[in-house]
């Protein structure tokens, strides 16, 4: 089966892209979802993080305090290495198990979006790269997540750079247009996985 790992920075556009895949007939997997799950009440990871991180990171719930602890992480490197230490490993292990139920398939896509900086590249046998210029992902992220730009532009600085994302790119899809030009990508590239997933059709 073939894996295939899309990837992109903030506010690229990797929910429609990865969205599109999926009305398509495509199975999914996103380790972003997974890594909420990851942090759910009661969860080991959620335990470790407030072991290692502090009690100030949970509500009065007992669930994570999302806002705060990103708000953190991008203004201690320190913190946001531990945080990726306890998250990396157990999102990698949940992909593998789900993974492991969809042999059949010809092929899969894997949304990680910290593709580069996760270690998880070997899981995947192509990357697909969604590129926007970042005046546009910044202006986007404030948009969607009411941040100010200087905060967007803390987030964007914590990851991988877009040439560096270029570099172990296979495939790229330029989201710099409307949503029909996304998704005519996103169908053309599907026609090419078909092809290359399934060698025998």
């Amino acid at each position: 089966m073939l894996k295939v790992g899309l990837t992109g920075g903030i506010a690229s556009g990797k929910t429609e892209v990865s969205n599109h895949f999926a009305r398509l007939g495509i199975p999914v997997i996103d380790t972003d979802k997974i890594s909420r799950e990851l942090v759910e009440p009661g969860k080991p990871a959620l335990q470790q993080i407030r072991k290692q991180l502090g009690e100030q990171f949970l509500d009065t719930e007992g669930r994570l305090n999302r806002k705060l602890l990103r708000k953190h992480i991008f203004d201690n490197p320190k913190a946001r290495k531990a945080l990726e230490n306890i998250l990396h490993p157990a999102i990698r292990q949940e992909t593998e198990h789900r993974l492991s139920a969809l042999e059949t398939e010809p092929y899969v896509l894997l949304v990680v979006p910290l593709l580069v900086e996760s270690g998880l590249k070997s899981m995947v046998d192509r990357v697909l790269l969604v590129d926007a210029p970042e005046s546009l992902q910044v202006a986007r992220v404030c948009r969607r997540d009411s941040i100010d730009e200087k905060q967007a532009e803390k987030i964007l600085a914590a990851q991988a750079s877009r040439s560096e994302r270029a570099c172990i790119a296979d495939d790229v899809i330029e989201n710099s247009g409307n949503l029909q030009q996304l998704q005519q990508q996103v169908e053309k590239l599907h026609k090419f996985y078909l092809s290359i997933g399934n060698p025998s059709d």
